[in-house]
Order: C-alpha cells, then sequence, then structure tokens
C-alpha cells in the first residue's frame, strides 16, 4: 500500500502545481479520508506539505517578479524604490511598536 501512497501523494502535488489551488486541494484530501484512502494523519501530513510547497511557489513567483522590476529600472528609480521600501518598513515596525505599548497598557 506504501506505493500506493506515494502515487497518490505525487499525483496530488502535480494537480496543486499545476494551479487547482489550496481549497481544491483540500476538498480532495478530505474526499480520500472519507472513502478511506487516506488515513486522517496521512490527510493532515499531505494539506501541510502541500501548503508549505504553495508558500514555497508563491515566495519564489514574488522574487522573480521583483527581479524583473527592478531589471527594469533605471538606478535612479531603484534608489527610489528602496527608499520607499524603507519608509514603508519602518512604518510597519513603528505601528507594530505602537500596538504592543497599547495592548500592554490595556
Amino acid at each position: 500500500m506504501v506505493p500506493l501512497m506515494a502515487d497518490i501523494r505525487d499525483g496530488f502535488k502535480d494537480i496543486f502545481l499545476a494551479g487547482v489551488g489550496g481549497e481544491r486541494a483540500n476538498e480532495l484530501v478530505n474526499n480520500l479520508i472519507e472513502k478511506g484512502e487516506l488515513t486522517v494523519e496521512q490527510g493532515k501530513e499531505l494539506n501541510t506539505e502541500l501548503k508549505h510547497k504553495a508558500n514555497d511557489a508563491f515566495g519564489q513567483m514574488r522574487d522573480e517578479a521583483l527581479a524583473a522590476q527592478l531589471q527594469a529600472m533605471t538606478p535612479e528609480q531603484r534608489a527610489d524604490f528602496v527608499a520607499k521600501v524603507n519608509e514603508l518598513a519602518n512604518k510597519v515596525t513603528d505601528d507594530a511598536a505602537a500596538a504592543a505599548v497599547k495592548d500592554a497598557a490595556e
């Protein structure tokens, strides 16, 4: 039965990577659990693995898109972009610190 499980997992990975998406992949896993083709624990493991793969794929796509955008910029545009990102990062940091102080005061 182990080879079947490997085939099922590989099939799900292929389906997921082909763009089925997390919600649909979840439904497919739940259907296999209901049919007894996967145990609940195996389903949880598969869902976790699919989520990690989705996050990795999203991160890679985001990085590639950002790199392409940066390559299309002039040096001046890149400098402006970096300054804007730093400004936004500082704002997020300041907002988080203010929220932490507020939560501590409550």
